[in-house]
């Protein structure tokens, strides 16, 4: 997949997972992972982001194979963020899908 496609969602999937409840940074590497080709290592950059930016809380708890895990939580401000991204990619994808199925020549001045 193109590596540039994903760079401009992966925070849109990041949030969609987190509306579905709290995680730990592993298991949501995991998650998109299984749906969308990324490395685990691209996942934390983007928590830490959306972190500072206030879109997701940390907090951590005992886990029973180890340390403590640090899990992330989506804020109101991250609801907000979600709702509003994923609109902005409903009309971005409806426009790009027209685009492709469309028989539509393109004219120019000549």
């Amino acid at each position: 997949m193109n590596s540039q496609f994903k760079k401009g969602v992966l925070d849109l999937c990041v949030l969609a997972f987190l509306s579905k409840g709290d995680s730990y940074g592993y298991n949501l590497a995991e998650c998109l992972a299984n749906k969308i080709a990324v490395a685990d290592g691209t996942v934390y950059p983007i928590l830490r982001k959306l972190a500072s930016e206030g879109y997701v809380d940390t907090y951590l708890k005992e886990s029973q194979n180890g340390p403590p895990r640090k899990y992330y939580h989506l804020t109101d401000l991250g609801k907000g963020k979600l709702n509003a991204d994923k609109a902005d990619w409903d009309e971005f994808s409806k426009a790009v899908n027209e685009v492709l199925s469309s028989d539509m020549e393109v004219s120019g001045d000549e």
